[in-house]
């Protein structure tokens, strides 16, 4: 019974996590903390890292936080730190990888939901600004990408 629970933890967070995804995106990240995220819209830097990339750490630290927890007695850290480490390796190949091409992977993927989220996320880049953005989610876009 345990093992069944630890897994509804881990999905559970896991789903849990998109919906953080889109709210961190669209009210912090194009919010009060735009500073940091502008670079990813704007690519008027010649490095290959962002000041971007700067928002895995809060959640890699909540993360590992999680795993200290489990090892220390609250079981539940052990599913919430791997749900929200499974997803942060899932954004990181859909956008970093499949999306933005950071590593030139995946480039002939032309499945439906594949191309969906690709059309999705250019929308969302398609504002240049802090304000007026649309589809703040990754893994979970509207339909209408996905029509034809």
């Amino acid at each position: 019974m345990k093992i069944l629970l630890w897994i509804l933890v881990f999905l559970g967070t896991f789903s849990f996590m998109e919906f953080m995804a889109w709210f961190t995106h669209k009210y912090i990240m194009h919010g009060f903390l735009w500073s940091l995220h502008k670079d990813h819209h704007h690519k008027d830097h010649d490095s290959w890292f962002e000041r971007n990339d700067a928002f895995f750490i809060f959640y890699a630290i909540v993360s590992m936080s999680l795993f200290y927890s489990g090892a220390n007695g609250f079981w539940f850290g052990y599913p919430l730190g791997f749900g929200i480490l499974a997803y942060g390796i899932a954004y990181f190949l859909v956008h970093d990888i499949f999306i933005h091409q950071r590593f030139k992977l995946f480039r002939s993927a032309n499945h439906w939901y594949a191309r969906g989220v690709r059309r999705a996320h250019k929308m969302h880049h398609k504002h240049l600004g802090k304000r007026d953005g649309e589809c703040f989610g990754m893994l979970f876009v509207p339909f209408k990408y996905f029509k034809k």
